[in-house]
């Protein structure tokens, strides 16, 4: 007997749905049948990405940080598509660089978007959660527990994330809505690419035990969190060893703490270490839609 598609002609949200692993999820879920609620910064590329998928989508233009925006896109998606049964918080962005030459509206917007905007979503999307006893899946990063140099607002954020996940998690499971945490490594998308157009950031990563800096297809990380979300699970890991790395996790900010001590005096010694802004095009898209909003 053919087993059973708990997706199938089900609502999934998924916000930073406009490029890289936001476009792969919506593409793995259409596969499973799932009608797509994709939301972003971006009017045109959403609707190119949609346009693409095989299956009932609908793009809603939102910033996640924005709470009475995605009120109301809450709203509109449960109207239009009916409440949605899986919710993921994908939108992110990142910034490189010292903590002490960093602008600060950069670095808090790093914790705004990743942070405060999975809140907001994970809020806004609730009642539809409880009513569908659905599933929300809160996109984290090895960024939660590997303490890296040179990216303190991303690792703050997903670490904030890993536990706001726990915490959702734990009250509500009783309800009957799952929460599941993923956990992601280096990433094919135009954030990480752009990590290594930075000649410190791409040695830092080059100074990486040979599987800790290997890069992984975002077809291929979209696939394993798409299977998370049809089993609910509380966990995925992509790539799937970095399960292992949990029991370390104490000893990990040592580790790192005690090879940045080496490498980033020599990176030092050939130019100063200056901050990148926010990286890739996705974060090329946040900066100016979010300028455009607080222009005088």
């Amino acid at each position: 007997m053919p087993q059973r598609n708990p997706l199938a002609g089900r609502t999934a949200v998924v916000t930073g749905a406009a490029r890289g692993l936001g476009e792969g999820l919506c593409r793995q879920l259409a596969k499973r049948g799932m009608r797509i609620a994709l939301l972003g910064r971006e009017a045109e590329t959403l609707e190119r990405v949609a346009r693409s998928l095989p299956v009932e989508s609908r793009c809603y233009e939102a910033d996640v940080t924005d709470d009475e925006v995605m009120g109301r896109t809450a709203l509109r998606v449960s109207r239009d598509m009916g409440d949605p049964a899986v919710v993921i918080a994908n939108a992110g962005v990142a910034e490189g660089g010292p903590f002490g030459a960093s602008n600060p509206k950069t670095w808090r917007r790093v914790i705004e978007v990743n942070l405060v905007g999975s809140a907001v979503t994970a809020r806004v999307f609730l009642p539809a959660l409880l009513r569908s006893r659905g599933y929300f899946l809160q996109v984290a990063s090895t960024a939660a527990f590997g303490a890296a140099p040179m990216m303190s607002a991303y690792c703050a954020s997903k670490a904030g994330v890993e536990s706001f996940a726990q915490s959702l998690r734990a009250e509500l499971g009783h309800q009957g809505v799952g929460v599941g945490i993923a956990y992601l490594h280096w990433t094919d998308t135009d954030m990480v690419r752009d990590v290594d157009a930075h000649d410190v950031l791409r040695e830092l990563r080059a100074h990486m035990p040979a599987p800790a800096r290997k890069v992984y297809s975002v077809e291929q990380v979209a696939a394993w969190l798409a299977k998370a979300v049809h089993h609910r699970a509380a966990t995925v890991y992509a790539p799937p060893w970095l399960r292992l790395a949990q029991p370390v996790r104490p000893v990990l900010p040592l580790l790192v703490a005690r090879a940045s001590a080496r490498t980033l005096p020599r990176l030092a010694r050939h130019g100063p270490l200056n901050p990148t802004g926010l990286l890739g095009a996705g974060g090329l898209a946040d900066t100016q839609a979010h300028d455009r909003k607080n222009a005088p």
